[in-house]
């Protein structure tokens, strides 16, 4: 009886594998059973081959030379993972094998992983997919007990080649194109580029930032010896700003006519408003709010929940873009729940949802926006957070605490707009003065107390800092107002100007960056592709921690406390790319047409012809160019082939 040979993607996902499989004879890089064989990749096992693979002459780098593209794309053996390789070789070939099963990550990229390897070791015997959200025995059985042909994911694979293919044929070229032509080894990519040029005009636009000094007026307000509030002036067209060259003079003369001047309350207006809890998390909005919070890398978050994942199994698979869950997971909601509710740290948010039914509604459940995986909730089971490292704590906490936070009642709050005229004193034109307040009270705490109990969690000077910060800012926005009633005399206690200047926009943090490149759509002035950038950003969740520690590793950006800024060699970079090298308009149409790949609305050709012709017009514009600036000195990595100049 043939056996069945399972491939994971890392050697502890295919150790989890084999134990719920039963496996439990060792080899050499796999494990055996009565009726499966498991083993697995260690990440990419194979890869695109380099230029000189294909033409020795290629290995040299010669503007002459270029483009380089190759007919059809051929793959290699990735040098640090040729023994394992081997082993999966003999596996594929085996004539104790008859089938396989794709037990690498349920993504783009680990079927990339896998279809390379059953590529390049030749092998033809045919294979089912293995999809699982979750590495927990139950999500793992349920998976194998659900398996789907190898050929319903032929499309993802389309994709992913694609992807791996255009990478392959911009990096090389314009990377080579723009090393040569301007004596430094430069890294040009078809993502990391223009979002280098998204910290790169952020960069300079503080640099060109003037600061504009400008004056307020606050005034303080006594309805009676208990009761104050104050308000800001406004004029008739409600702005608040005095500018100009006599801007403080008219600031002291307005506030000066304000003192001891008889006022009223004109109008009261009180609203009520209602927030929705936040959806569940994906992986970009977990990478923002770790950064926010913690201080936390994209890139170190995306390692934190993936060992959460694979290793802890404590969190759904977390390398997704959506963030809502399908509607066979509904009926399991309760249990996850319940499981968090033993658990003293959540027990006092999880146990009051248990005493009525969830509160399940389409910002929870949406099979329409729900892609290859779900949203990032706990697994099913009992959660064992013991053994769990600060940081892992941290990441746990946060998806936990959201995935309550869904089920919980809206926060609702009213806000209260009160406005005070002021009669001036004689001689001052008009003859009153209006002055704003604005005060906000609670009516409903809802989802927000999840927050509330994360905040008391929290510790470190820093965040404690932060969150000083902000409260006091909050209190200065949302004073606690008085009961009052229109036409009500008030009376003004005092007036003074407040000496303002404009600030510059903030450097891009991480989370900023990640927002930025997510929605890349709102640096395109045209507004048709605007909108259809909406769904396609610059990179996926699964590759844009990877692109920022990319552009840190060439040095085209360098860290400074939370903030991500230009070296001058990425600035000089991006002098002299061309608007479509830099652009996220480009890099936003691959993206769509990756994903129609996908869905099957593109065909292969008709996507790499597209990358082929851009790689032509980026090497003969980087020919042709007569964009030159100096980049700073370095060492030289790389050799030059000398030409005949004509």
């Amino acid at each position: 009886m043939s056996k069945v040979l399972v491939i994971a993607e890392k050697p502890s996902v295919g150790r989890d594998i084999a134990r719920v499989l039963g496996c439990r004879e060792k080899g050499d890089g796999y494990i055996s059973g009565a009726s499966h064989i498991v083993t697995w990749a260690v990440g990419h096992l194979a890869a695109l081959c380099d230029p000189e693979d294909y033409n020795p002459a290629w290995k040299k780098w010669s503007m002459d030379a270029l483009p380089i593209m190759p007919e059809e794309m051929q793959l290699r053996a990735v040098p640090s993972g040729r023994s394992q390789l081997a082993v999966l070789r003999k596996l594929l070939h085996s004539p104790e094998v008859g089938s396989l099963i794709c037990a690498t990550d349920s993504g783009r990229e680990g079927e990339l992983i896998f279809r390379y390897i059953y590529q390049l070791c030749g092998c033809c015997k045919p294979f089912r997919r293995l999809w699982v959200s979750s590495m927990t025995d139950q999500a793992i059985q349920e998976g194998f007990a659900n398996l789907r042909p190898g050929a319903d994911y032929d499309r993802l694979f389309a994709s992913a080649r694609c992807r791996s293919e255009a990478d392959w044929l911009v990096g090389i070229n314009a990377s080579r194109a723009y090393t040569l032509k301007y004596n430094t080894l430069l890294s040009v990519g078809r993502v990391q580029t223009p979002t280098l040029a998204i910290i790169v005009a952020r960069a300079r636009e503080i640099a060109a930032f003037v600061p504009e000094e400008y004056y307020e007026i606050r005034a303080d307000f006594g309805v009676d010896e208990f009761n104050t509030y104050w308000g800001i002036w406004q004029d008739k067209d409600g702005k608040t700003r005095i500018l100009g060259a006599k801007a403080a003079e008219q600031a002291k003369a307005l506030a000066a006519g304000v003192k001891n001047q008889p006022a009223r309350v004109r109008n009261v207006t009180r609203e009520e408003k209602s927030q929705p809890p936040p959806l569940l998390y994906d992986l970009t909005e977990l990478q923002r709010d770790c950064n926010k919070r913690y201080g936390f890398s994209a890139q170190k978050t995306l390692d934190i929940a993936q060992g959460l994942y694979e290793r802890r199994k404590l969190l759904t698979y977390p390398r997704t873009d959506s963030r809502y869950l399908s509607d066979d997971l509904a009926p399991r909601l309760l249990g996850r729940v319940q499981h968090l509710a033993e658990l003293p740290q959540f027990k006092p948010l999880a146990a009051p949802l248990l005493q009525s039914p969830l509160a399940i509604g389409k910002r929870i459940i949406d099979n329409s926006k729900v892609t290859d995986h779900h949203a990032i909730i706990p697994t099913e089971g009992r959660l064992r957070l013991d053994n769990l490292t600060r940081e892992e704590m941290l990441v746990f906490q946060l998806v936990a605490l959201r995935f309550l936070a869904v089920f919980m009642p809206a926060y609702r709050y009213a806000v209260t707009r009160v406005l005070t005229e002021v009669d001036l004193s004689a001689g001052l034109e008009p003859q009153t003065a209006l002055f704003a307040s604005r005060g906000q009270e609670v009516l409903v705490w809802g989802w927000q107390q999840v927050y509330q109990s994360l905040q008391t969690a929290e510790d470190g000077a820093e965040q404690k800092a932060a969150t000083k910060r902000k409260t006091a800012a909050k209190e200065s926005e949302n004073q606690q107002l008085p009961n009052l009633q229109p036409g009500q005399a008030v009376r003004v206690m005092a007036a003074r100007p407040l000496r303002k200047k404009t600030q510059p926009p903030k450097p891009y943090t991480e989370a900023g960056l990640l927002s930025a490149m997510e929605n890349a759509g709102r640096f395109v002035e045209d507004e048709a592709l605007r909108e259809q950038l909406k769904e396609n950003g610059l990179g996926t969740p699964a590759t844009r921690a990877a692109i920022i520690e990319r552009l840190l590793k060439v040095g085209y950006i360098r860290r400074q406390s939370k903030n991500l800024l230009p070296t001058e060699k990425g600035k000089r970079l991006i002098d002299v790319a061309p608007p479509e090298m830099k652009s996220p308009e480009t890099t936003g149409k691959w993206e769509r047409g990756l994903s129609a790949i996908a869905a099957g609305r593109m065909t292969e050709d008709v996507f790499m012809a597209s990358i082929r012709r851009y790689v032509q017009f980026l090497v003969q514009d980087c020919r042709t160019s007569n964009r030159y600036v100096k980049f700073p000195e370095e060492p030289r990595r790389f050799k030059r082939s000398r030409t005949k100049k004509t």
